[in-house]
């Protein structure tokens, strides 16, 4: 089972992804809802973008690129660290700070969330441009704190509210109750893989498949889950 796993990483974890985003395009009638919609192309964006980031592993695979493979040989677009910083660390944060401040109510939550996403970009730009070299080496453990550091904020001030509001006696009808809840859970879970990135090498194949391991069976909670919510979830009246 275990090798099963690891030999289909990709397969698995980009199906996974785009069963999410199918599901989401599916549903969209059932919504018609423009946040809920935003929410849907972002899962197409992130199959997209998960899929074209796993190139290193197409590189080696296919014979057919290997002139690509040879072009990029020795720089630091060899490794696809420096995509998965771009667009995932940073891209996801820009757009649950778009997504939060639309279904958040408060004006203050809303300010907290704008302000959190403006230092966390900054502060990202930043110490890429002063550690260029780490930006195509590894995953930078600043960024992907960071990162979650502010999704957490984000999850529980919608949570805060929540428990505030009437909509609280309906929540498990929400879909953006559980798309807060299901990031809330997956960020919890592998932000702490993010303290051993050192270990993230050859020097140490344990550590390799046990990170493998806990993103791939995390990917597959979060992905079914969104999926789940969008048959399972009513649509809301703001």
């Amino acid at each position: 089972m275990e090798s099963f796993l690891l030999q289909n990483f990709n397969l698995i974890n980009n199906g996974v992804t785009f069963f999410a985003a199918i599901v989401g395009v599916f549903c969209l009638k059932k919504y018609n809802n423009p946040i809920i919609s935003s929410f849907v192309y972002f899962l197409i964006y992130v199959a997209v973008f998960q899929f074209v980031g796993n190139y290193p592993a197409y590189m080696i695979e296919y014979e057919f690129l290997k002139p690509l493979k040879e072009l990029v040989k020795g720089t630091g677009f060899e490794r696809n660290y420096w995509w998965f910083t771009l667009f995932w660390s940073i891209g996801s944060a820009i757009f649950f700070s778009f997504y939060f401040q639309k279904i958040l109510k408060t004006r203050l939550y809303k300010s907290i969330v704008k302000i959190c996403t403006i230092i966390f970009l900054l502060s990202s730009i930043a110490y890429i441009v002063i550690n260029t070299d780490l930006f195509f080496k590894t995953s930078i453990p600043f960024i992907t704190l960071f990162e979650a550091f502010i999704i957490f904020i984000y999850t529980s001030l919608y949570f805060f509210e929540l428990l505030k509001s009437d909509r609280v006696l309906t929540f498990y009808k929400s879909l953006n109750f559980f798309i807060c809840a299901t990031i809330f859970i997956w960020w919890l879970v592998t932000t702490p893989v993010g303290f051993f990135n050192i270990y993230f090498s050859k020097s140490d194949w344990n550590f390799v498949f046990l990170r493998w391991q806990i993103f791939l069976f995390m990917n597959i909670f979060m992905y079914l889950s969104f999926a789940f919510a969008f048959f399972w979830c009513k649509p809301e009246n703001d």
